[in-house]
């Protein structure tokens, strides 16, 4: 009787808070559940008849996981977090969104992962990959993966783990168990000729040499060895070979798994998509999806919001692609350079908690490839005077830069920038993005994002 009270005041937090214009009700309901019964996530998802997957990874998590719920949607009933709230909050209020869920699909920030798990208790994790960001948040790397490793030896043995084994750390931590998927990309032919600069796990845990790469495909991930013999990747249980990349338009590649070899398409750009498909395709499969399914699910996935979306506006598009941290803002120039790379581009920083309040990561950024084209540079949100600067010695003549603060007046400035029938290129951080996905809902260009999710 008690739970189904906060439930009941819970969900009532949710509608008021969609009445009151205060958002989607996506984290009050939990936030409301999880204080009044620290207990009641693990009740809820006790419940659930085919248990719970997570997702976790420092970039792609949203995008993996909405592709898993469009691979499962047509078979199974998802309490999934759809609109991206990562938290036990979010967790919960998916929880409490759905009382007829079969299968809880929960997307899970890196830093919430150990606690999730601990109250979730799921039936497999899928984890991605863990790149340097937010370090006043989460600490370097080494702690995140250490608490993971531990969260990991929590889980009952037979829980499915599927992991990212381009990527050093998440293959140490996951070495010892014995139901896991290893998957990866192969395909020289994508890869970078060099690490960049910024890259992250790139020595050796047990010597401390650099790692030698045979391909260097994201970041730190890749096919990589120690030049001593005390590591290397180990064998991969899943691919994705043959890849094309169709400059800003989708990735097609062949997905190699036990279940069989699939040419698969997905309306996507960037090799980073490449590896956040096969994590979907990896963990939708364990779920008992067939390769048939996960086809279906790929020709009908679309862009998660901010996460490569069009936008239009009037005769003009906005093209909305989120950055956070280096790698991601890497593989974002390296993506839209693809076709010469914008004339014209607005970009947005901002350092609330969400975003981080460091934003010294931008000089990790090789901004320089998307630098070298433009003619115009509008930069924006609460730091934009540090994004000009970084741009300035990026080599971006000063009166090219236009430096306007105010996120709605930076855009109007974009768009009369942008000719008739153009697209502007806009890279915004997480809250930035969100401040300007409001601001098109305001102007009814685009629905809120809990309701494109829903």
């Amino acid at each position: 009787m008690r739970l189904q009270f906060e439930i009941a005041l819970a969900r009532a937090a949710g509608r008021l808070s969609r009445l009151a214009g205060r958002g989607g009700g996506t984290t009050i309901p939990g936030k409301i559940l999880a204080t009044l019964d620290p207990d009641a996530v693990g009740t809820l998802a006790r419940r659930l008849p085919q248990g719970s997957a997570l997702i976790s990874a420092t970039n792609g998590k949203t995008t993996t996981a909405a592709i898993v719920a469009e691979i499962l949607g047509d078979r199974v009933r998802l309490a999934h977090n759809r609109a991206g709230a990562n938290l036990v909050s979010g967790v919960a209020s998916a929880l409490l969104s759905a009382p007829d869920a079969e299968l809880g699909l929960f997307e899970v920030d890196e830093g919430a992962f150990p606690d999730v798990a601990g109250r979730v208790r799921p039936q497999a994790v899928a984890l991605g990959n863990l790149f340097r960001d937010q370090l006043d948040r989460y600490g370097e790397l080494e702690l995140v993966a250490e608490r993971w490793r531990s969260a990991l030896a929590e889980l009952d043995p037979a829980a499915g783990v599927i992991v990212n084994a381009d990527d050093p750390l998440l293959a140490d931590i996951s070495r010892g168990r014995a139901n896991v998927v290893r998957f990866g990309l192969d395909d020289p032919r994508v890869a970078r000729e060099r690490l960049p600069h910024a890259a992250d796990s790139k020595y050796c845990r047990i010597c401390g040499a650099p790692y030698v790469y045979r391909a260097a495909y994201v970041g730190h991930l890749g096919d990589y060895a120690c030049p001593n013999g005390h590591d290397r990747r180990p064998p991969l249980d899943v691919t994705a070979s043959t890849i094309e990349l169709n400059g800003l338009e989708s990735v097609s590649f062949d997905l190699v798994s036990p279940e069989g070899t699939r040419r698969l398409s997905l309306a996507l750009p960037g090799l980073y998509n490449v590896y956040n498909a096969v994590a979907a395709a990896s963990l939708a499969t364990a779920l008992g999806a067939s390769l048939d399914e996960v086809e279906a699910g790929f020709t009908t996935f679309r862009a998660a919001f901010g996460r490569f979306e069009r936008i239009p506006a009037g005769d003009k598009t906005v093209l909305l692609l989120l950055i956070k941290n280096p790698a991601g803002a890497n593989e974002v120039v390296r993506t839209i350079g693809v076709d010469g790379g914008p004339r014209l581009a607005l970009l947005a920083l901002n350092d609330n908690i969400a975003d981080g309040r460091d934003v010294s990561w931008i000089w990790d950024v090789d901004f320089e490839p998307l630098a070298a084209g433009l003619d115009q540079l509008v930069v924006t949100g609460e730091r934009a005077h540090e994004l000009a600067l970084r741009f300035k010695y990026g080599g971006v003549p000063p009166e090219r830069i236009e430096v306007v603060p105010d996120l709605e007046r930076a855009l109007d400035r974009g768009l009369d920038l942008t000719a008739s029938g153009d697209e502007l290129v806009v890279l915004p951080t997480y809250t930035a993005m969100l401040a300007l996905r409001r601001i098109a809902v305001d102007r009814g260009l685009v629905r809120p994002y809990w309701e494109e999710a829903a």
